[in-house]
């Protein structure tokens, strides 16, 4: 029996979509890295119960970071974009959470920069609050070596490929981290959005994408770049096609970012049948239903896409690149 439902929503599921081809699927993503992250701060005296925890959240992390708050007795305060929508609004005030929306924004970029500058204000008046820092702290990478624990015992053996989305870095670079600190064999495959400064795509915009968690208009100082063996670069209406065939292929109901590591994956699987390929699902597909599964009959048919092949930022180009990147 487990303590607190946050521990059940950090566990992912690990579900096969076609041989060799697997979905590790999660309710919430970063539920194991704020739970890692907020246990270690108590242990080290950092906070205390009751204390004030603060960030910035385009959507997941806020609830996840309400959720560890709830388990362990504290105040969580976000500071969200203008993508929260009412079911996480609810949530996050009916677990005790406060909620601040900037105003919106012409670009990711102003919507993250105004984002922090607010919460640095935040700080400043509130000494006493403390920045999880999910953008740049390498506190936040701790919690997913229990799924790293999971995939390797749930795949024993043999040289995998992890593919998933790159926002602050934490869920795809400390799973493959951990793995191959026990020796295994992985190939770590980055998905981003066009538009993110992370990998050098700012310079192409796309205004209809709308999953800013694997993105970044500015510098995240945990992603380590040197983790990342291959990235892709997808458009909106490719992520929506790799969401709409992975709820056709397998039933699973995923988001946007979940749909465009699907689409990666396959295309990394049929280049190298000498691994098992896993790609990470983020989060459940409720927060996409008007956006993206309403319209699933206008979805593009993910057997005819295959990516522009390209040896680095500067030759990218929409809507789906893929670059080597160690």
């Amino acid at each position: 029996m487990h303590d607190h439902i946050a521990e059940v929503v950090k566990q992912p599921a690990l579900v096969t979509v076609r041989p060799e081809l697997i979905c590790l699927r999660f309710e919430i993503l970063k539920v194991p890295s704020a739970l890692g992250a907020v246990r270690r701060l108590l242990d080290s005296g950092t906070v205390r119960a009751g204390d004030t925890l603060v960030d910035s959240s385009s959507g997941i992390y806020a609830l996840a970071l309400a959720l560890a708050c709830h388990r362990y007795d504290m105040r969580c305060h976000i500071v969200g974009s203008t993508t929260v929508d009412p079911t996480l609004r609810v949530q996050l005030e009916a677990l005790g959470a406060t909620l601040e929306q900037v105003d919106p924004s012409r670009s990711l970029r102003l919507d993250q920069g105004e984002r922090v500058r607010r919460i640095t204000r935040l700080i400043e008046r509130n000494p006493s609050y403390h920045w999880m820092r999910q953008y740049h702290d390498d506190i936040h990478y701790l919690g997913y070596r229990e799924v790293a624990e999971t995939i390797a015992r749930e795949i024993p053996t043999g040289p995998l490929s992890l593919t998933g989305g790159v926002g602050t870095g934490a869920s795809t670079g400390a799973i493959a981290t951990r793995l191959r600190e026990q020796g295994r064999d992985v190939r770590l495959v980055g998905v981003q959005p066009f538009g993110s400064v992370t990998f050098g795509a700012e310079h192409i915009t796309d205004p209809d994408m709308i999953i800013a968690g694997i993105g970044s208009a500015i510098e995240f100082r945990n992603v380590r770049h040197r983790l990342y063996d291959q990235l892709h670069w997808l458009d909106f209406e490719h992520a929506m096609a790799g969401a709409v065939g992975l709820l056709r292929d397998s039933g699973v109901f995923a988001g946007l970012s979940s749909g465009a590591s699907y689409l990666a994956a396959r295309w990394e699987q049929e280049r190298d049948h000498a691994r098992t390929h896993l790609f990470v699902a983020a989060d459940t597909g409720h927060r996409y239903v008007e956006q993206v599964y309403a319209r699933h009959a206008e979805a593009l048919d993910i057997d005819t896409l295959k990516p522009h092949e390209v040896t680095g930022p500067r030759e990218l180009s929409a809507p789906w690149s893929t670059a080597p990147w160690r």
